[in-house]
């Protein structure tokens, strides 16, 4: 069953119709997948392989029974653990949660089961969703599947690794300034953040409420669309989920697979996404994806967006603000770790104990500053600030879709660095976001997918596609035809290059 885990999820979910696989056997396959390799790479913080392979048993029964199924049906799940379930615990990789578990699923997780989909366990990440590493949580640092030695993003670098080293063909994650997108980027998989509304929030532990979306992780753009289609659609228990009638993604992608699509389709090209530290690897596998684009008939038009130099300051004001606002209820009273001084003592002190023990370096340096953003006197200088500066490039995305169909730019300014490398010195993984966050602030979706891989270390390089809002269909049909402007320049799928792969386990 080695090979079972090697299918894409599409190709696993005509297995699993035709009969030919089990979800029991795909279940299991996976699950010893990650007995055999997430003691190095850390992508998961949780699993329940009785609750999983019930779960699959109970799908095999009903397709045997004749019952209709979706087409996802039986193919196993990760799920970012910022989403809370109700058979795992969720901790959102903060020692203040451990241990939590939720009375009732997530939206998402809700929807994924409904379909079918059999949850094999919860993946690591930044504390909180902050950090642009994994090296931040709670749990120990989550391992590149490229190499041990390299990050794999973040926050969401464990849902990333998990579809990337085989761990699973399909995975939930969430994304404020980037965190599926560049994860996605960094270990060669495929990551979307919807429209902002796209996906419920409901059961997402909240960081910045006005930034977050839940969005899919896969090794193919099909694969990510097929799961978008899953989670997409309005939900009555969160106050901004959209009431739209989404078209289905997964059709998009089937559609654009035919790089003809991409005839007299407009990319545009944001100056200021251009970073004066872009690596050099990674700026030419840029340069020769927008050459293939121009080679099948696309139009490549640069676009001036003069704000977006802002929006890392910005974001880094309006998130913390946000985060000091949500993460107030962790105060040992109403949820999470209570630690109490010796004897006894006040509740400010048990409050302060709590939080110092609970809460890593990194969520207390963003409770703080969003703290004083919002203190008296400093609010309209800060928060204010930076909400008007988050109109401005709103508009400036509507100034360049006004003149192009989608934007282009790579997902990161570099490739994987080496844990520890960014330690001492937080501004680094904030600028590593520069070209994400802009998508959040205007509320776009956007899509990462691998194009190669960089000259000087041979990691994957992620180009960023970004629609206008409700179009995100528009990039998975613009996705797939690179994606296969890839694989035919490659002789196979992207997926398939991973050191060690060769047809086989790794």
């Amino acid at each position: 069953m080695t090979d079972v885990i090697h299918l894409t999820a599409a190709e696993l979910a005509a297995k699993l119709a035709s009969r030919e696989v089990s979800s029991e056997e795909a279940t299991r396959a996976h699950l010893d997948r990650i007995a055999a390799v997430d003691g190095e790479l850390n992508a998961f913080l949780a699993t329940d392989a009785e609750a999983s392979l019930a779960a699959a048993r109970g799908i095999d029964a009903r397709r045997s029974a004749g019952d209709a199924l979706g087409e996802l049906a039986g193919v196993p799940l990760a799920v970012k653990d910022v989403l809370v379930t109700t058979d795992m615990p969720s901790t959102a990789g903060s020692r203040i949660l451990e241990g939590y578990r939720s009375p009732y699923d997530a939206t998402a997780v809700a929807k994924a089961r409904a379909a079918g989909l059999v949850c094999l366990g919860k993946t690591n990440m930044d504390e909180f969703a902050m950090g642009s590493s994994t090296e931040n949580s709670a749990y120990g640092p989550t391992r590149n599947q490229w190499a041990a030695d390299r990050v794999p993003g973040g926050s969401g670098g464990g849902s990333a690794v998990a579809v990337g080293a085989f761990e699973a063909p399909l995975a939930l994650g969430s994304d404020t300034g980037g965190s599926i997108r560049q994860p996605a980027a960094l270990t060669g998989t495929v990551g979307a953040k919807p429209t902002y509304g796209g996906v419920s929030r409901y059961g997402a532990i909240a960081l910045a409420s006005s930034l977050d979306q839940i969005g899919p992780c896969a090794r193919t753009v099909l694969d990510t669309a097929l799961l978008h289609d899953v989670v997409a659609g309005h939900d009555r228990h969160d106050s901004t989920s959209l009431d739209f009638d989404w078209p289905s993604m997964a059709a998009a992608a089937r559609d654009g697979a035919d790089p003809g699509s991409l005839r007299g389709l407009r990319v545009g090209v944001v100056k200021q996404l251009m970073l004066d530290g872009v690596q050099p690897g990674v700026k030419a596998r840029f340069e020769e994806s927008l050459a293939l684009l121009t080679a099948q008939g696309a139009e490549i038009v640069e676009i001036d967006a003069p704000h977006f130099e802002y929006a890392v300051a910005a974001y880094y004001l309006i998130l913390p603000a946000e985060a000091s606002s949500n993460l107030a209820k962790y105060d040992s009273v109403r949820f999470g770790l209570r630690v109490a001084p010796e004897g006894g003592g006040t509740v400010e002190s048990v409050m302060s104990e709590t939080r110092a023990a609970g809460f890593g370096v990194e969520a207390k340096r963003r409770i703080i500053l969003g703290t004083y953003a919002l203190s008296a006197g400093y609010y309209d200088a800060y928060y204010g600030s930076a909400q008007k500066v988050r109109t401005l490039i709103q508009r400036d995305f509507a100034a360049a879709f006004a003149q192009v169909d989608v934007i282009a730019s790579p997902t990161t300014p570099t490739t994987a660095w080496r844990l520890g490398a960014h330690g001492g010195d937080p501004l680094q993984d904030y600028l590593n976001d520069a070209t994400t966050i802009p998508a959040n602030l205007a509320g776009i979706p956007g899509l990462s997918l691998p194009i190669g891989t960089a000259s000087e270390d041979g990691l994957p390089v992620g180009l960023q596609l970004m629609a206008p809002a409700f179009e995100d269909a528009r990039l998975y049909r613009a996705g797939a035809a690179v994606e296969s402007l890839i694989t035919a320049r490659d002789g196979r799928a992207f997926w398939e290059q991973v050191p060690g792969y060769e047809g086989g386990a790794r």
